[in-house]
């Protein structure tokens, strides 16, 4: 038994009817007309069909492969966080490789650099050869006192600096992760104590009749009076006011008996200083500017004595 092929016939009957058209011109067109929308149906179920079929036909991506990719997208992704890290970490380098420097008085002053930190803003009135009078802005400290009987002891200094910086890179109600600044003040003061900015220097003091030392970082000056709160509560948030101070500079390391020569000597000097004497009550506070790893020769430290002006 034959099948009947559309396609067979759309591929013989028109030639054949053209044939016959050519021999009796009374041939049926419609007959003809009717195999050509054969065949185009035909053509048109063929198409549909391997359209229909190709979704099926896709191969489908083995979970070995899939790990694959994966890994590529977490290594991509890996790698435009480290880019991200690495051009931080460069950031951070360069405000220590490239610090920048006071106007200096003499030779041991312009070998001192300090990092490229924020730091206290001031305003300098007058200076000498000895020392410089300088009107400080205000500013913010994280404080907390000290252990031991000196402010230079190197495990009690270390110590006082690890509490403070826990809580400048994080350990705080707000989990805040704040910027150093510099300087990092050690300071003797009134046991009502002084407020201060973390900036630079980290300030340490002591408190009088109490022989107890303190030690700031100054914050910094975006929080404003908004510093999130210590979760330890041997830290405390002051503000310093504006103030008056004199400043004198030197290099090195610090020692309690090269402050104390220090601060005599700044005293000795304001005596004769026409427009200012130290304030009563004041005492010394002393900024450090460089991380320890600063050469000796190019450190920054300061003497520093809060004055005012003299009754005319």
């Amino acid at each position: 038994m034959l099948l009947f092929n559309p396609s067979m016939a759309a591929q013989s009957l028109p030639e054949t009817l053209i044939i016959s058209s050519t021999q009796s011109p009374n041939i049926n067109r419609a007959s003809l007309n009717i195999v050509k929308s054969m065949a185009t149906m035909e053509r048109t179920a063929t198409t549909t069909s391997s359209t229909t079929l190709a979704p099926s036909q896709r191969r489908t991506m083995s979970a070995s492969e899939a790990r694959i990719s994966l890994v590529f997208a977490l290594v991509s992704q890996a790698s435009s966080v480290s880019q991200r890290l690495l051009m931080d970490l460069a950031s951070e380098t360069a405000k220590y490789v490239f610090p920048k420097r006071f106007e200096s008085r003499n030779l041991e002053e312009a070998l001192m650099a300090v990092p490229d930190l924020e730091t206290v803003r001031f305003k300098v009135l007058s200076g000498t050869d000895q020392y410089e009078i300088r009107e400080v802005e205000p500013y913010f400290i994280a404080e907390t006192t000290m252990p031991g009987k000196t402010g230079f002891d190197f495990n009690g200094a270390s110590q006082s600096f690890n509490v403070l910086a826990e809580y400048l890179f994080g350990k705080n109600t707000s989990k805040e992760k704040m910027e150093m600044t510099t300087p990092v003040f050690t300071s003797r003061t009134q046991s009502d104590g002084e407020r201060m900015e973390m900036t630079t220097p980290v300030i340490t003091k002591k408190v009088e009749n109490q022989d107890k030392w303190q030690m700031s970082f100054v914050m910094p000056s975006k929080y404003g009076s908004d510093l999130p709160l210590p979760k330890d509560p041997s830290v405390r948030i002051k503000e310093v006011p504006r103030k008056v101070v004199a400043v004198v500079a030197f290099s090195g390391f610090v020692t309690d008996e090269e402050v104390k020569q220090r601060e005599l000597k700044l005293r000795d000097a304001l005596k004769n200083d026409r427009k200012f004497q130290v304030k009563k009550g004041a005492s010394v506070e002393i900024a450090q500017y460089n991380p320890p790893f600063t050469l000796p020769f190019t450190r920054r430290n300061e003497i520093v004595l809060e004055v005012e002006k003299k009754e005319e």
